[in-house]
Order: structure tokens, then C-alpha cells, then sequence
């Protein structure tokens, strides 16, 4: 892991990898490196820590036409230069960037140093450019065809080699490569960000192909060597869409544009003639909706907390039994198949591998799988049986915010079909089309609230640990407002049921570590005023996020943040922009790396 670009063209290589670099940031990296072809050789510039480090280093006059470049994410070996990507051979003369992990690398290793191989780094990806070179008869796709046959794991691979000017070798098993298609030249990334500025013409490519590029054409087979003719598709998304339009940071814009990705998650989906929903990309029936009896939601982090929003609402509203799996753990638990359980795999990426796999297994069992992604041809949404794009648009930051909202969103469409299908009147069903539709201008609304929650988080940032407390449908919102402060503040946040604080959190309660309820005006409003209070007896101090107006909580919490009123089910939208600036607040004041915080990566491709 993490980032992958390289070129083949007339451009100054240099300048088109460090600018598809630049574009790869986003996915969480601890060193970088570029190998650009010259009359002399391949010239590899490598450095640890940012992107900035690297570009100090390259030389200000550009040379070559050709060349890769790698932001890495370490996974075997520290952070040190010797450990970055480019990777080469013996000779010098084969080059590689990877993404992924090699599960056999150390049998390789062995082996290659039996053959006299001198291996210079502690990582995986070293043993595949000298597996290249052992194999390497003149044909370099060849070459990489056999290499890859010895792999046991996860590659997402481009070579070059000196002898092969104006080519590239692309392969990938299980994680993300793409091929871009310009006039006279050609790209190969981990993700169309890379490209974008570039190229807009995109193949994806899948598990088990390889591709071998040049300026001018391209050829992609499978591993038997047959050919493949793959279609060119054409990326929705701006180059503007990835600059942060005047915000000082992504995060903070992608929050700010939830109150558009919502209304591009319903446009078109909700249907006030019948009073319903329509989500095409499900692919099924509805005879076939009808005869679900249950739904499971697998995903990770941030999106498994959508699913667990998700499947609260599914119950209450639509009557059909549903969780949320985390789906790691779901993988390796041999799952049962039910019959007529119908499931979801949500990834903001699409390449999220613990989802992937948990999805790969159910369907080797049997099970429909629909996918819930945000980027267009990842692979999640061309391997499940049907599904939804959120069309949240870019999401650079780290740790996720607008996709959390849209994943709900589209997931709330989906209830509201169902619901539709079972036991919801055509009032209600109007209802619930009115209230989502709400939605953005009430986001708005808690946006002016801005300078309060700043105000609030540089109140508290210095605590060592918070807990995130609610109830209900609100629970796994006060979960993702804890994973969202640890994840770029790296304060100790927890996210608990407030009524689960008695059985053991209650413990940890004190005036340095502060207590964050989510209070709504419903039928659990008066539990959670309890809570409030059993915190409160004991010395806590606490931030309430409460219903606009609610007098309660004003005698019992030390500081207030307001959202609109609403209906109990539409509150998980309105209570997480506030977790999320107050996270974002926090890190700021603490000086953190709010897009790209430490040891995280935006996209997970390795187990």
C-alpha cells in the first residue's frame, strides 16, 4: 500500500508522477518514490515521510518520457528509504511499485538468495522484481505472468524495464489497478485521482489480468495468456471535485458539502407519485423484495456504523429483521446462509478488503450481495450482485464524513421501499419523502453553529479520553463521533449505549474525562436525561448535542450544541455533522494532520 502511478508518453514523467502523486496523498502514506527512465539508466529518487521530501529532492530540470512512481503505507519493513517503492533488481534494469501484500514473500526470499539474489530491503515487494528478473527471457510481460503465478496474496503491480523503453507491465490480484487511455500516451494508478487531470478514458481492470501498455496501444490478458477486450469507461468526476475549493482543509469540505451529497444520494430515487423509492441498480424484482425476510450489513469502520443506523431503521420501519456485521469477523466465522436474507456490503471505496472478502465468501455460499460504494468500477460494485452508487462525489480525507451520510441515505431509500412494499401507508410514506428531503437545509442551519462547536472542542481537546454516549438509533451515531476524534485528534474516545454506562464506563467517569450525550425530543428522551444525570452525580462534565429548545438539558450539561427538531429516524443525519466538527476543531487545535492522520489509509487493501 498505498498509491500507484506510472506513465508512458511524451510528457516529462517527473512532473506527471509527482502530480499523480500529489493527487494519491489522500490515501495515507509514510514514504514516497518516483523511477524515471534516461539515457543513462532508470533514475530512482526515494524519501520517508511526505510528499514534500520528495519533491525537494528531484531535480527542477524534468528527464524522461516513462516512469513510476509510489506513495507506500508500511506493511513489512519500518519507514525507511531502503524500504520505499520503486523496487529493482539485481541488474537495475526492472523496476516496480506494489500495492498489497505477498503471503509467501519469505519461502521467495529464501529461495532467491539460494540463487544468488541480493535482496536490499526488509519488504514483500523487493521478492517480485527479483522473481521477475530470474524469470525474465526477453519478454517482460511474459516475465510477469510467470512471476505472478508464484504470488500467493495481494498485488496491484506496474513494471518497467530498460530494455522495454515506452512500456509498462500492470498487474492485478485484489487490489485496485486502473488504466488510463490518452491520445499518445498512457497511465496505470491505484485510483483515478491520479489521472484525472489527465484523462477522463479509464479501464478497469480485474483479479487475474495483466496488462501490457504503451504510448500508443494496450493489451490485457488473463493469466492463461488469453486476450481480453476490455471497454473503456469515461470518470464522472471533476478535477475540481479533488482541489479543496478555498477550505483550509478536505475534511473540513467534505463536511461543509454534505448538505449537497445528500440531495445527489436521493436525486431521482424518491418517488412521491407512489409515495416510494427507486434504487434501479438493486437488480431485483419486487416479487423478489417481497420475499426477503431478513438483511445483514457487512462493512468496516465508519460504514459499518451506517450499517448499524441502517439496520435499526430497517426494523422499526420496514419490519424486517436486520444487523450489521463487522465484516472481518463475519469472514472467518463461517457464516450460515439464510434463506431469503438478502445482504449489503457497504465500502466507501468499493476496495475495502475485509468487506470484499466477506462478500466473496458469502457469495461462494450462495447469498445475493448488493454493494453500497461511492467510487464508480471499484470492485465491490462490480462483483456484487447489484447496488447503489451514493454519488457523494471525491472523498479525500482520511477519515470519512460526507460517504457516512450518503451511505445512510441510500440505505434510508431502501427502507423506505421496503416499508412500502409491507406495512407503511402512502401518508407515512410522503412523510418520510419530506423529511429526508429536509434534511440539507437543516444541515445548513447546524453549519452557523460552527464557531460555538470550535469554541466547545478547544474547551476539551486536552482531555486524554472522551465517551460518546446515546441511545437508540443514535447509538452508532455516538460511536462514529468516537472513532471520528481518535481517528485524526488521537485522543482515547469511546462510543457507548448510555444505558450500558452502569454496567462498567460509569467507572472511568471524572471531571478530566468529559461525557458526550446525543439527547433527541423522542420516547427515549427521558432515559437519556437519566444518563445525564448518574454522569453528572459523579462529577463529569458534559457536552449534550440536543434538539433545539430541549430546557432539560441546559440544568445538566456543561455545554449545548442545538440541532433542529426533526422526526426520531432522520436525528442520525443532524447529530453527526456536529461529532464531526467537533473532531475536526479538536485536531486542529491539537495540531494534528487532519487529512491525513497518523498510521491510517483511506482506502484498507490489506487485511
Amino acid at each position: 500500500m498505498c498509491g500507484i502511478i506510472g506513465y508512458v508518453g511524451k510528457k516529462p514523467s517527473s512532473e506527471v508522477l509527482l502530480e499523480g502523486l500529489k493527487r494519491l496523498e489522500y490515501r495515507g502514506y509514510d514514504s514516497a518514490g518516483i523511477c524515471v527512465d534516461s539515457p543513462e539508466g532508470f533514475k530512482i529518487i526515494k524519501s520517508t515521510g511526505k510528499l514534500k521530501n520528495l519533491l525537494a529532492i528531484v531535480p527542477p530540470r524534468p528527464f524522461g518520457h516513462n516512469g513510476i512512481g509510489h506513495t507506500r503505507w508500511a506493511t513489512h519493513g519500518g519507514v525507511t528509504e531502503s524500504n520505499a517503492h520503486p523496487h529493482t533488481d539485481c541488474s537495475g534494469k526492472i523496476a516496480i511499485v506494489h500495492n498489497g501484500i505477498i503471503e509467501n514473500y519469505e519461502k521467495l526470499r529464501e529461495l532467491l538468495k539460494d540463487k544468488g539474489h541480493s535482496l536490499k530491503s526488509d519488504t514483500d515487494t523487493e521478492v517480485i522484481a527479483h522473481l521477475i528478473e530470474q524469470c525474465y527471457k526477453g519478454d517482460l510481460t511474459k516475465a510477469v505472468l510467470e512471476t505472478v503465478s508464484l504470488l500467493k496474496g495481494t498485488y496491484g503491480l506496474v513494471v518497467m524495464h530498460q530494455d522495454h523503453p515506452d512500456m509498462m507491465v500492470g498487474a492485478r490480484n485484489g487490489s485496485p489497478l486502473i488504466m488510463g487511455v490518452g491520445d499518445g500516451e498512457m497511465f496505470l494508478a491505484s485510483d483515478a485521482s491520479a489521472i484525472i487531470s489527465y484523462t477522463k478514458q479509464v479501464i478497469y481492470l480485474q483479479d487475474g489480468e495483466i496488462v501490457t501498455v504503451t504510448p500508443e496501444s494496450f493489451q490485457t490478458m488473463d493469466l492463461d495468456e488469453n486476450i481480453i477486450n476490455k471497454d473503456i469507461d469515461i470518470i464522472e468526476w471533476q478535477a475540481e471535485s479533488f482541489e479543496k475549493a478555498g477550505y483550509d482543509h478536505y475534511m473540513l469540505k467534505e463536511i461543509y458539502e454534505q448538505s449537497e451529497s445528500i440531495v445527489r444520494g436521493m436525486k431521482g430515487r424518491l418517488d412521491r407519485t407512489h409515495a416510494t423509492g427507486h434504487l434501479g441498480g438493486l437488480n431485483m424484482t419486487t416479487e423478489e423484495l417481497l420475499k426477503v425476510e431478513r438483511v445483514v450489513i457487512i462493512a468496516a469502520g465508519t460504514s459499518y456504523h451506517a450499517g448499524l443506523v441502517a439496520a435499526y431503521l430497517l426494523e422499526s420501519m420496514a419490519g424486517i429483521p436486520a444487523h450489521a456485521e463487522i465484516a472481518s469477523e463475519l469472514r472467518y466465522r463461517n457464516p450460515i446462509i439464510e434463506k431469503n436474507t438478502l445482504y449489503f456490503a457497504i465500502s466507501q471505496s468499493g476496495e475495502t478488503m475485509d468487506t470484499l472478502y466477506a462478500m466473496r465468501e458469502l457469495q461462494r455460499k450462495g447469498a445475493r450481495v448488493l454493494g453500497i460504494c461511492n467510487v464508480v468500477g471499484s470492485t465491490i460494485a462490480r462483483e456484487s450482485d447489484g447496488g447503489v452508487y451514493i454519488h457523494s462525489g471525491p472523498e479525500i480525507a482520511v477519515a470519512s464524513t460526507k460517504a457516512f451520510t450518503s451511505q445512510m441515505t441510500a440505505m434510508y431509500i431502501f427502507t423506505l421501499i421496503m416499508a412500502r412494499l409491507r406495512n407503511m401507508s402512502f401518508e407515512d410514506g410522503l412523510e418520510f419523502i419530506d423529511e429526508m428531503e429536509a434534511v440539507p437545509e437543516k444541515l445548513k442551519t447546524i453549519f452557523k453553529s460552527a464557531p460555538k462547536i470550535e469554541a466547545i472542542a478547544k474547551k476539551y481537546c486536552h482531555t486524554e479520553s472522551f465517551l460518546f454516549l446515546g441511545r437508540g438509533i443514535n447509538y452508532p451515531v455516538a460511536m462514529e463521533g468516537a472513532l471520528k476524534l481518535k481517528e485524526i485528534s488521537y485522543i482515547h474516545a469511546e462510543g457507548f449505549s448510555a444505558a450500558e454506562i452502569k454496567h462498567g464506563p460509569i467507572a472511568l467517569i471524572n471531571e478530566k474525562t468529559p461525557s458526550l450525550f446525543l439527547v433527541t425530543d423522542d420516547r427515549l428522551h427521558d432515559k437519556i436525561i437519566s444518563n445525564m444525570k448518574e454522569v453528572k452525580s459523579r462529577g463529569g462534565k458534559i457536552i449534550a448535542v440536543a434538539a433545539e429548545g430541549d430546557k432539560d438539558v441546559y440544568g445538566i450539561a456543561d455545554d449545548v450544541i442545538e440541532v433542529p427538531k426533526t422526526v426520531e429516524y432522520i436525528y442520525p443525519f443532524l447529530m453527526s455533522i456536529p461529532l464531526q466538527l467537533l473532531a475536526y476543531y479538536s485536531a486542529l487545535e491539537l495540531g494534528r494532520d487532519v487529512d491525513q492522520p497518523k498510521n491510517l489509509a483511506k482506502s484498507v487493501t490489506v487485511e
